[in-house]
């Protein structure tokens, strides 16, 4: 797609938010509300919810592929509603599997992974297409705010999922999950169709027929193996790549037990947990908002760039985790709704100030690659996601073999991840100490951003999720 068809108006940005929002709504509850149902309710290991979720992340390792494909010049549109199909019949599957387990547990396991394999594709196929839509066809300079609005508009509609299908899921019973879980996801595919149709724009036909002449001869001169090994290559790119795994598998690995955790040690229904977690997005959501707003003033820019949030959000992230820690040492006294809203808050810090970076980082190099590194960076996301959340289910689990009290296995758990989150911190500060020497001003990547959240249970680049 050439330079030409970047001319993306605002009202166009704001519909690629709807579908966005739209993709987040189905994630939300099959990644947090279903998750829990299984451990609370039905009483299973939490290993079991670790890997059907883990399972959807590793199928989204063909992310870059998708990216590259986008590159090559197809369109976006199909891709993005396809996935959108899939998403949104294998979120049913999810609670119709759930349900099945009550009864009968392995043909409901069975359907599970079914279901969490094609959420896994849809999120992969619909996330990364849009996200390279965005880069292909958003003019330079509304990049960043583009990245904003849109990710804004995808924690929104976390925040008011999670919100509102809580309430709904009052008195709680699993025919109750399968007929919100199923409005949702209907609701969902049908507002991401009206979204996207139409938006995506294609140069006359002469111009399609130079870009594809183009196009095709770079396919014949490079591959997508020889694409991929060249992005590798550039030092930038691979130090930001290990830096999203490692963040990612930090906040990934709290993602799967919190709710599990509010629901044990702290009593809560499932409406109760699910409500939990939309407040941790409306932490995220101020976290994000703080960046922006920073970001828009020169001065402030100047003394507190993107990458110093980067940075302090991991360590912040750092110190919730250890609020949590608390929390499961002290019990109901612990104020446990603060302590979740700041982990989200600071969750928001380091996620903005990232993809802050992605976005200034997803040009440079070779051209005509952005769809392939986000690919990149959001298969480095994948990975992180489901070995994090396999990890802190598993890691749960196997504590609660060495504890007799489950508190004290949350509580271990939780230490590991603030560790993790002080790595990340450091190649954080890597990472601005090479943008820096190599003169990619961070204001570039300035009011902006994005990123997973929870997505991720959302990833970020979902954009799950961005």
């Amino acid at each position: 797609m050439s330079k030409m068809g970047r001319t993306m108006s605002w009202p166009g940005i704001i519909r690629l938010g709807l579908v966005q929002a739209a993709l987040g709504a189905i994630v939300v509850l099959t990644t947090s509300t279903i998750n829990r149902v299984m451990v609370v309710e039905l009483g299973l290991l939490a290993i079991l919810p670790g890997f059907l979720v883990g399972l959807h992340y590793a199928i989204q390792i063909s992310r870059p592929r998708m990216g590259y494909g986008a590159d090559a010049g197809r369109r976006c549109t199909p891709w993005i509603i396809g996935g959108m199909a899939v998403l949104a019949l294998g979120g049913v599957m999810a609670a119709l599997s759930v349900a099945l387990m009550a009864q009968y547990l392995v043909p409901g396991i069975i359907l599970a992974v079914l279901a969490f394999v094609m959420i896994g594709l849809g999120v992969g196929a619909s996330g990364t297409t849009l996200l390279t839509l965005m880069a292909k066809q958003v003019a330079p300079a509304r990049r960043a705010g583009a990245a904003t609005l849109v990710w804004v508009m995808m924690i929104m509609g976390f925040i008011l999922t999670a919100t509102i299908a809580g309430a709904f899921l009052e008195p709680f019973s699993l025919l109750r999950l399968i007929i919100v879980t199923s409005i949702v996801s209907g609701l969902a595919f049908g507002l991401a169709v009206l979204a996207i149709m139409g938006l995506e724009k294609t140069p006359d036909h002469e111009a399609m027929a130079v870009a594809d002449h183009s196009q095709n001869q770079s396919s014949a001169q490079t591959s997508f193996r020889a694409a991929l090994i060249e992005i590798w290559g550039e030092p930038k790119a691979r130090l930001f790549t290990l830096f999203v795994f490692l963040s990612m598998l930090a906040y990934s690995a709290q993602d799967l037990i919190l709710e599990p955790f509010a629901g044990m040690i702290f009593g809560y229904s499932p409406g109760q947990s699910t409500q939990l977690a939309g407040l941790q997005h409306s932490g995220v959501l101020l976290g994000m908002a703080l960046v922006g707003v920073a970001g828009s003033f020169a001065v402030i820019r100047r003394w507190l760039p993107t990458s110093v949030f980067m940075m302090a959000g991991c360590v912040l992230s750092a110190l919730a985790l250890l609020g949590l820690v608390m929390a499961a040492m002290i019990g109901s006294d612990w104020p446990l709704v603060p302590t979740v809203f700041f982990l989200g808050f600071a969750n928001g810090l380091f996620a903005v100030a990232a993809i802050g970076t992605m976005m200034a980082l997803a040009s440079e190099g070779r051209a005509e690659r952005e769809g392939t590194r986000m690919g990149l960076w959001g298969a480095a996301q994948a990975i992180a996601f489901g070995l994090g959340g396999f990890i802190g289910t598993a890691g749960v689990d196997l504590m609660r073999f060495f504890f007799a009290d489950p508190a004290l296995s949350y509580a271990v758990v939780f230490a590991a991840e603030a560790f993790l989150f002080l790595l990340a911190a450091g190649l954080a500060l890597r990472v601005k100490g090479m943008m820096a020497a190599k003169g990619a001003g961070e204001s570039v990547s300035r009011p902006s951003p994005a990123m997973p959240a929870k997505a991720p249970s959302v990833p970020l680049f979902s954009m799950e999720g961005s």
